[in-house]
C-alpha cells in the first residue's frame, strides 16, 4: 500500500443517489468521489438541498447509495454485513450535528461517557475518559451540569466531546455551528481546528458558511448533487 493510501481514513468513489419525487426521480448525488486523510480537515460547502447531508449520511454508513463505494480505514464498508458495518461505524467514526442531541436527564459527563458505556466498558473508565475529553473542549468545570444548564455553545462542545470519546479516525460534522451566533460559531470552529491539530482526528464538515469553511485545509463545493473543488 502506498504512503498516501496508508494515511487515508475515508474515501468514496462514484457515489450516486436518487429519490422518487412526484412523477419523476431527483438525482441527489451524481458520481461523487472524495477522500480525507489523517490529520486533515475538509469542508463541504453548498446551499440547502444541494446534497450535502445525503452525502454525509452515506459516508457515515447511515444510508446506502444507489451505486458507488465507501472505504473506511481501507475497508470496503458497503460490502460488510449490517452488524459489521455498524461496528465499523461505531469504532471509526464520530458524529456532530447542528442540534446537539444530548440526553437531557444525564449530566455532561454521562452524555459523553455514553458511547463507551454502550460498548460495555466499565462505567468508571468511561467517566474517566469523558472527564478528560470535557477538559480538552474547555468544560472541566461543567461536567456535573445537565444540558438545560448549559449555553448553546457549551452543549455543542459536549456533543463534540461525545463524538471524540471513542477516538474515531474521522468525525463527520453536519452544520455544527448552524444554531450558534457568529462569535460562538467562530469559537467552535477554532476548537475543531485545535482538536484536529492536537489529537490528529480528521474532520469532514458540512456547512453553508464559506467564511468558516475557509479555515479548513480543503474546501469542496456541492452543487445540484455534484462535488467540485471550491
Amino acid at each position: 500500500m502506498t504512503e498516501p493510501m496508508m494515511n487515508r481514513v475515508l474515501s468514496a468513489q462514484h457515489l450516486s443517489k436518487a429519490y422518487d419525487e412526484g412523477a419523476g426521480r431527483v438525482e441527489v448525488l451524481q458520481d461523487v468521489s472524495l477522500h480525507v486523510d489523517k490529520h486533515e480537515m475538509v469542508a463541504i460547502i453548498g446551499a440547502s438541498g444541494s446534497g450535502k447531508s445525503t452525502l454525509l449520511h452515506i459516508l457515515g454508513l447511515l444510508d446506502a447509495p444507489d451505486s458507488g463505494a465507501v472505504q473506511i480505514n481501507g475497508k470496503d464498508a458497503l460490502g460488510l454485513s449490517e452488524q459489521a458495518r455498524s461496528r465499523l461505524r461505531n469504532h471509526a467514526l464520530g458524529f456532530v450535528y447542528q442540534f446537539h442531541h444530548l440526553l437531557p436527564e444525564f449530566t455532561a459527563l454521562d452524555n459523553v461517557a455514553m458511547p463507551l458505556i454502550v460498548r460495555r466498558e466499565s462505567r468508571k473508565e468511561a467517566r474517566a475518559q469523558a472527564q478528560e475529553l470535557l477538559a480538552q473542549v474547555g468544560l472541566a468545570a461543567r461536567v456535573t451540569h445537565f444540558p438545560g444548564q448549559l449555553s448553546g455553545g457549551e452543549r455543542q462542545r459536549v456533543a463534540l466531546a461525545r463524538a471524540l470519546v471513542t477516538h474515531p479516525a474521522c468525525v463527520l460534522a453536519d452544520e455544527p455551528t448552524g444554531n450558534l451566533d457568529r462569535t460562538t460559531a467562530e469559537s467552535m470552529f477554532a476548537l475543531l481546528k485545535s482538536i484536529n491539530q492536537t489529537m490528529g482526528t480528521a474532520f469532514i464538515i458540512v456547512t453553508h458558511d464559506a467564511v468558516l469553511a475557509a479555515l479548513a485545509h480543503r474546501q469542496l463545493y456541492m452543487n445540484k448533487g455534484q462535488l467540485l473543488d471550491a
